[in-house]
């Protein structure tokens, strides 16, 4: 099993200490998630309401997931080798 470290940007950091609790909660439990089981499993398993997908356009590179109707996060896979 690979491991996953999630870093959160500055940017991100700061979005989230004025995002509701429920936010930040949900936010939380994928960081963990992909920690503790992987990207892949948790696209798998415990991501089914998160709706994983890649972005285009602009943000080509980037994929997301839905926190709720309003809210988004926005990640970057980055392979070690």
């Amino acid at each position: 099993m690979e491991k996953n470290k999630v870093e959160l940007s500055r940017l991100s950091q700061k979005q989230l200490l004025k995002a509701p609790k429920h936010i930040v909660e949900a936010t939380l439990k994928w960081v963990s998630s992909v920690e503790r089981i992987g990207l892949l499993e948790t696209r798998k398993t415990g991501g089914k309401g998160l709706h994983d997908e890649p972005l285009s356009g602009e943000l080509k590179g980037l994929r997301s997931i839905r926190l709720n109707k309003s809210w988004r996060l926005y990640y970057r896979e980055i392979k070690d080798e």
